[in-house]
């Protein structure tokens, strides 16, 4: 018995069961009708306020549905690139580089989520006309007839060929934000190192001949400049691939 667009039908069985009371004058089905009566007004209220709310999130979808993409929004190859995408986009916004600041993290938190976005519906526009254009295309064409179909063909590819050199673009800068990363855990590790470096040179000093020992601490300080040298230039390499990126948006 569905109440929630009917609400009389709350009172039905209650109301039998009341009726049956009055002509028989039994207080068990007073009691029973009482309790039946609360156990269904409160289904009610609770269905009720489910359904409300139910429509009210349908309503906001539809006020909103240009400003979200569902899986079956794209087909398969669409959602695979978009995916793709997205993931170079969480790489970056997680790496320790980015949240350090490192690079440039107000562009990355303003530019790469409108990105995605912008690949997003570009590729469920893609996969609307790669469908209707599916069922345009007859399985076998007349004879001279592929090359009056091809231009559209072409145009579809064309598209895709361009997304996905947008999505390689995104993962080219999410490798180099990986690659900065390692060399930043390297880096910040060494630095604790440096902070103990007389101890090291101390040790050399005690225990090895002059000579060996001047090689040794000459080491030890050409290791840290050059692993600096590395962690600065894997940041200029992610920054550039960032500029590369960001220069020439979709629009």
């Amino acid at each position: 018995m569905d109440t929630t667009h009917n609400p009389a039908m709350l009172f039905v069985l209650p109301a039998f069961l009341l009726l049956i009371f009055m002509v028989t004058g039994s207080e068990g089905l007073f009691v029973a009708g009482l309790g039946v009566g609360m156990i269904v007004l409160i289904r009610w209220m609770a269905m009720d306020s489910t359904y409300r709310s139910t429509r009210r999130r349908l309503r906001l979808a539809q006020a909103h549905a240009e400003r979200y993409i569902l899986p079956e929004d794209l087909d398969y190859p669409c959602q695979m690139l978009l995916r793709r995408a997205q993931n170079a986009v969480e790489a970056i916004m997680n790496s320790n580089v980015h949240k350090a600041g490192l690079i440039d993290t107000i562009e990355n938190r303003v530019s790469l989520p409108e990105e995605v976005w912008q690949i997003g519906e570009r590729l469920r526009r893609l996969s609307s006309m790669h469908a209707e254009h599916g069922k345009l295309i007859p399985r076998e064409l007349p004879p001279g007839m592929e090359d009056a179909f091809k231009p559209y063909t072409s145009a579809l590819d064309a598209a895709w060929t361009s997304l996905s050199q947008r999505v390689r673009h995104l993962e080219k800068y999410a490798k180099q934000v990986l690659k900065a990363d390692k060399v930043y855990h390297a880096h910040q590790r060494l630095e604790r190192l440096a902070a103990k470096t007389p101890e090291y040179q101390q040790l050399l000093a005690e225990t090895v001949r002059d000579e060996m020992a001047h090689e040794r601490i000459r080491e030890l300080s050409d290791q840290a400049a050059h692993v600096r040298k590395l962690f600065e230039e894997s940041i200029l390499q992610a920054r550039q691939a960032a500029g590369e990126l960001l220069r020439s948006p979709l629009t």
